[in-house]
Order: C-alpha cells, then sequence, then structure tokens
C-alpha cells in the first residue's frame, strides 16, 4: 500500500504522507459570531493539505461552495498556505461550528509548520479572518481552548488577515472526491470523514458537494 501511494505522491506532485492525531470533539466557542443574515459569508482556514481539508467541509451542512487554494501566498514558495476558502450559509452554520469542526476533526492544531510529516510553512495552522468579528472569534476560541486545557501541547494556529486567496487548478479541486481509493486518502482523510460523522451528526451531510471550476 504506502509503494503505491508513494509512487502516487510523486506523480501529482503535492501532498505527503501524514499520521493523524485522533480526532476529538472539542467545546463549541463561548463566542460564536452567529448571526442570522440574508446572505451567504465567507471564511478561509489552514489546516494542512487541501486535499483532506476541502473534502471534509464538502460533506458539512450548510456550506455551499468550497474551494481549494493558497492564503498568504500565491503558493507554498512565497509564505502561501495550502487552505480552502468555504462559502457557507450562517442561518444553517454559523462560524464558530466551522471552527469547531476544524480544530476537532481536520487537523492537528499543536503541530507547527507541518502535519504530519507534511513539512513546511505552506502546511501551517492559519485562520484567516474576512473582518473583525472572524477575527475576535478565532483569537477567543484560541484563548478558551488554551485556558481549557482541551489539548496536551500548546495550539500554534496563526490567525491573520487575508491578503489574498488563489485557487489552485482543476487537477487539484475535488481531489478528495475524484481520487476515493489513493492510499493517501484512504489513510489521510477517510477517516476525518469518519469521524465528522460520529461527533458532528448533525452537521454531516452524506452527499458531498463537488466544487466547478
Amino acid at each position: 500500500m504506502y509503494r503505491s501511494l508513494a509512487v502516487s505522491v510523486l506523480l501529482i506532485g503535492a501532498c505527503t504522507v501524514s499520521a493523524q492525531e485522533k480526532p476529538t470533539v472539542i467545546p463549541a466557542p463561548t463566542l460564536d459570531g452567529s448571526h442570522v443574515s440574508g446572505s451567504s459569508e465567507k471564511a478561509v482556514l489552514a489546516g494542512g493539505c487541501y486535499w483532506g481539508t476541502q473534502g471534509v467541509f464538502e460533506h458539512v451542512r450548510g456550506i455551499e461552495r468550497v474551494v481549494a487554494g493558497f492564503a498568504g501566498g500565491h503558493n507554498d514558495d512565497d509564505g502561501g498556505a495550502e487552505s480552502v476558502m468555504i462559502t457557507f450559509d450562517p442561518k444553517v452554520i454559523s462560524y464558530g461550528r466551522l471552527l469547531q469542526i476544524f480544530f476537532s476533526v481536520v487537523h492537528d492544531p499543536t503541530q507547527l509548520d507541518r502535519q504530519g510529516p507534511d513539512v513546511g510553512r505552506g502546511y501551517r495552522s492559519d485562520i484567516f479572518y474576512l473582518n473583525d468579528t472572524q477575527r475576535r472569534v478565532a483569537q477567543a476560541y484560541i484563548a478558551q481552548l488554551e485556558q481549557a486545557r482541551v489539548f496536551s501541547k500548546p495550539i500554534v494556529t496563526r490567525v491573520d488577515a487575508l491578503p489574498a486567496f488563489d485557487p489552485v487548478g482543476s487537477d487539484q479541486q475535488d481531489f478528495m472526491l475524484k481520487n476515493p481509493h489513493l492510499d493517501y486518502i484512504e489513510v489521510n482523510d477517510v477517516p476525518k470523514l469518519a469521524s465528522l460523522k460520529q461527533l458532528f451528526p448533525a452537521s454531516y451531510r452524506p452527499l458531498p458537494l463537488q466544487y466547478r471550476y
């Protein structure tokens, strides 16, 4: 299995295999920032390889679109982080709930500039806020989790203003949907979907969204 995984990674030239921590549901944010508006909102999150991050959020109710790309730079050579831009309906899911799923299922927020052996600033944990409400919710949530000592190690997740977001090409969009049996996906990302379904059953969407590039 790992021999075929290595071949797949070399051919695709993107993410390397990483061992994920066992996902655990964590407390919801006390400062949520949720409100009922008549329009969609956006969030940008970076938590390791965007294949899995996009794949998880495509299975969350209330999310209308998930685009993989780079934030904070055009690619990982100039400081960009592998990220997703999420368009969501705040009447169905709040920004705070997105962050709760992000910290519980998507990645390990205690790993600095890496996720497993995916090493480099491009794999960092980063919340890119689009407005002051998102900034306050993200900062307050991290402080809440640290004070409660939810994780055994310090949280290293950054909170940064979003300077720009650059989508990647169509070959990298919906990668998990297109390649469900790739060794990398089966080892690293399919378990995240199982955890999402188990930990957030009310938010789990059995049939995923699909990005149209």
